[in-house]
């Protein structure tokens, strides 16, 4: 018996003696199968060939990934408050080492993930800080693909934790596709923390919002000018896109509300 991984995306499914006959995930028009068919791993294996690794990105935030790239290569971030750690998007990884260094700065008291593209190992990291809950928009429920008992399904638009963080619904790439909005960082003047609900591109003065990324399914009108609304009551100047390096450290307000007018005239009819 075994937890199989699907090597594509990285999604995790419940203990059993043969691999499931396909991965939801992929097999969803967001995401794809392999062009060389399904294929899966283990925990185990995938630890084999691939470790977690964890690097500083600024005063109370650490990135936490997977090298070398496993499935869709996201990082997930670690993020420090005076009330408790959150961990935000999940890595298909986890090991004890990895384990050893984040209880050195804190450990993990909650989870919460972005989308289903990165539900991963959720219930692995769970039990390794202790079997703490980990939350989820309840739109995205039919996505889990390894059920957990500490899953928290919430609900509406926003989620208020520790404090100085609030979950902000914004829909778009998945129903219950979320960002997380950090008061207190970029040194007080904010920060978003984004997966690709938000998706910072290689021209850093923009990014952009899609339905599927791999397969170039873009967002209608209506969707884009949800998710500029969403954002726009909160105070942030960086966003912390899904990969290493994919960071707007100033202006990135004024980034998501011109890419938002970019966008709008580019799908304009």
């Amino acid at each position: 018996m075994d937890n199989f991984i699907c090597t594509t995306c990285g999604a995790h499914y419940p203990l059993s003696q043969t691999p499931p006959s396909g991965c939801i995930i992929c097999q969803d028009e967001r995401q794809f199968v392999n062009l060389n068919g399904q294929s899966w791993s283990t925990l185990k294996e995938g630890l084999k060939h691939h470790h977690p690794v964890i690097r500083p990105k600024e005063p109370g935030l650490f990135g936490v990934g997977v090298e070398p790239r496993f499935a869709i290569g996201q990082r997930g971030l670690l993020l420090q408050t005076s009330k408790g750690n959150i961990l935000w998007d999940c890595v298909p990884l986890v090991n004890d080492d990895i384990v050893s260094k984040i209880k050195k700065l804190g450990g993990i008291d909650m989870i919460a993930i972005s989308h289903p593209h990165y539900y991963t190992a959720l219930a692995e990291w769970s039990k390794a800080f202790g079997n703490i809950p980990v939350y989820l928009h309840e739109d995205d429920k039919q996505w889990v693909t390894n059920p957990c008992d500490k899953i928290v399904f919430w609900k509406g638009e926003t989620l208020p934790l520790l404090d100085e963080l609030t979950v902000i619904r914004l829909g778009g790439h998945f129903d219950g596709g979320s960002v997380l909005h950090w008061t207190s960082g970029a040194r007080g003047r904010g920060a978003l923390l984004t997966g690709d609900i938000i998706q910072v591109v290689p021209d850093r003065r923009f990014v952009t919002f899609m339905y599927s990324y791999p397969n170039f399914i873009p967002l209608p009108a209506r969707k884009i000018n949800k998710i500029t609304a969403a954002v726009q009551p909160y105070a942030f100047d960086r966003i912390y896109g899904a990969w290493w390096g994919s960071t707007i450290d100033s202006g990135a307000k004024a980034a998501v509300e011109r890419s938002a007018t970019r966008y709008l005239k580019a799908i304009k009819d």
